[in-house]
């Protein structure tokens, strides 16, 4: 077996064996159906524990890479095998607060960036937001998500509503919008709202069917791949990818909206339609389902056309987040705190 992990090395066993079945799969050196070895058979030959061996095999699946056999194991799927519904023990409200919210900690960041900052945060914000938060946004998502997002083109907005409203000024109201279906109710009345025509494509157990997808004539896709609301329903990779492919062939753009992914069993690892199309693809996320939604807080990271689009077109707008507001945020993701937070929750999640 070719499979080697190095005891040095920074990364858990775990991560090393999915890495290096991930690419096996995607370069096709596991083509689709391919049987992979027991999880007894790949743990006594890489000299690791079974349940090592079984947390790699549970990334891969729930990335898409993978899917499981009842008593036949574990098969791969990029590209072919039909991948389990999630929606049905899908539940949770896209706004439900959370009773986890570290106060404590956030009232302290508080105190502190009134002492530190003072008659800073009395100071308008930049149209984009402050560079602070900015750079602190683009630091997570570099540990979080593994995007290389350039500060100065991520746009600070008062939560995903009004950044959807900014899409529609910057992509044209003549542009027509396709979105899925189902979809959070709140997608089509923003982008209606504003003058924007939308079309909607049904969703199958994997994303959005793929006859309704190669049949759509609409300059830009909506889509949220993690948990899309209120399906429940996660896009794997290969779906991930024809979304990407659809953007670059027909030269439009999608709106990637990663609404919840910070909860997903291998966020990092899991590949963003943006890092796949970064030159077709608004990444879009809020921090309502990470802390509060009530913190009204979001951010899109452009393209570099489009953020030179934005600053001749909509640089005028005021930032609508406050900017004591900026700093806080700034402050708690820059400690860990906001990291700190989503692990938390996550095992709350696991513990049910």
């Amino acid at each position: 077996m070719k499979y080697l992990i190095d005891r040095q090395a920074g990364s858990p066993a775990y991560m090393q064996l999915y890495r290096q079945l991930r690419e096996d799969i995607v370069s096709g050196v596991l083509p689709t159906g391919t049987k992979l070895p027991s999880g007894r058979v790949m743990a006594s030959e890489l000299g690791i524990s079974l349940i090592t061996v079984r947390h790699a095999y549970d990334l891969l699946a729930d990335d898409g890479y993978i899917v499981s056999r009842e008593r036949s194991g574990q098969f791969v799927s990029f590209g072919g095998l039909a991948v389990p519904q999630r929606a049905a023990s899908y539940t949770a409200s896209v706004s439900a607060p959370d009773d986890g919210f570290p106060f404590s900690v956030f009232a302290k960041t508080i105190r502190r960036v009134l002492s530190q900052r003072a008659e800073q945060i009395l100071l308008p914000s930049p149209s984009c937001g402050i560079s602070e938060l900015r750079e602190a946004i683009s630091a997570y998502l570099a540990r979080s998500r593994g995007i290389s997002a350039p500060p100065e083109r991520i746009i600070i907005g008062s939560g995903a509503e009004y950044l959807y409203g900014i899409a529609v000024q910057l992509l044209g109201r003549d542009t027509l919008f396709a979105i899925e279906d189902p979809c959070y109710p709140k997608i089509r009345q923003v982008y209606e709202a504003n003058g924007a025509k939308c079309q909607a494509l049904e969703m199958g157990a994997d994303g959005i069917v793929s006859g309704r997808l190669a049949g759509c004539s609409a300059g830009v896709l909506h889509v949220t791949p993690y948990h899309s609301f209120p399906s429940g329903v996660t896009a794997p990779a290969p779906k991930r990818r024809e979304y990407a492919m659809w953007a670059r062939e027909r030269d439009s753009y999608i709106i990637e909206d990663d609404y919840d992914s910070e909860f997903a069993v291998a966020t990092k690892q899991i590949e963003t339609v943006y890092s796949l199309a970064p030159d077709r693809v608004i990444y879009m996320n809020t921090f309502s389902r990470t802390m509060a939604p009530a913190l009204r807080m979001g951010y899109m990271l452009l393209p570099e056309v489009l953020f030179e689009k934005y600053r001749q077109k909509l640089d005028f707008y005021s930032c609508t987040v406050p900017t004591l507001d900026q700093y806080v945020l700034a402050e708690f993701i820059n400690n860990g705190d906001l990291e700190r937070c989503i692990t938390r929750r996550r095992r709350r999640q696991r513990q049910g």
